[in-house]
């Protein structure tokens, strides 16, 4: 399953040995833990550990900067909006927050294979079964999900660089119309992929 999405980065780093159960649960926890940091030294702290990760996974510098590229701007604006209204010490918290959450997010998906992420998103998920739900499918498609997010990040990012060239960055359809596009046409390979794999009924 891991050639649905291409996010996968082969590797034999100890983060890629790590079970995917315990790369999820440290994700849960790595994240609770940067909510409950409230100073911007100690989330910069937090910033040389993901670093770190970075650098012993072995994924190399452009998979772990593609993980943030796409949010830079909304992390920009965020930080804007809150200098703006609760000064900067808050500003510069919630958006370390945010880009950490989300490169330590894009960590486990390039260290961790769909199929294996499915597994243990299955076993989890298995009291569904009593509720009449099939846990396979449900965690298929909370995987896919994880997955798709940096997938359409990195769209909008291409439609955004189409724009600047074309001399229309500041308009919102021609922006909104080929993201559209892109995405229906992505969600219609993984539909077929899926198919081809037996899970289209």
């Amino acid at each position: 399953m891991s050639g649905l999405t291409g996010a996968y980065v082969p590797g034999g780093s100890p983060l890629h040995r790590l079970p995917a159960g315990a790369k999820l649960a440290g994700l849960a926890v790595s994240c609770t833990v940067l909510v409950l940091l409230g100073s911007p030294w100690a989330l910069a702290g937090a910033a040389v550990v993901v670093a770190l990760l970075y650098g012993i996974s072995g994924v190399g510098r452009a998979a772990a900067w593609a993980q943030v590229r796409p949010i830079r701007w909304f992390a920009v604006v965020l930080f804007g909006v809150q200098f703006a209204a609760v000064g900067l010490p808050s500003a510069v918290t919630t958006s370390l927050r945010v880009v950490l959450a989300v490169a330590l997010a894009g960590l486990v998906t390039l260290t961790t294979r769909t199929a294996a992420m499915t597994a243990c998103l299955e076993r989890f998920l298995a009291p569904l079964r009593f509720a009449g739900l099939d846990p396979y499918r449900v965690s298929l498609l909370l995987s896919l999900t994880l997955r798709s997010v940096p997938v359409v990040a990195g769209l909008a990012d291409r439609v955004r660089e189409a724009q600047r060239a074309r001399g229309v960055e500041w308009s919102m359809r021609a922006f909104a119309v080929p993201l559209v596009v892109s995405a229906l046409r992505h969600a219609d390979a993984l539909g077929e992929a899926l198919s081809a794999r037996g899970l289209d009924d």
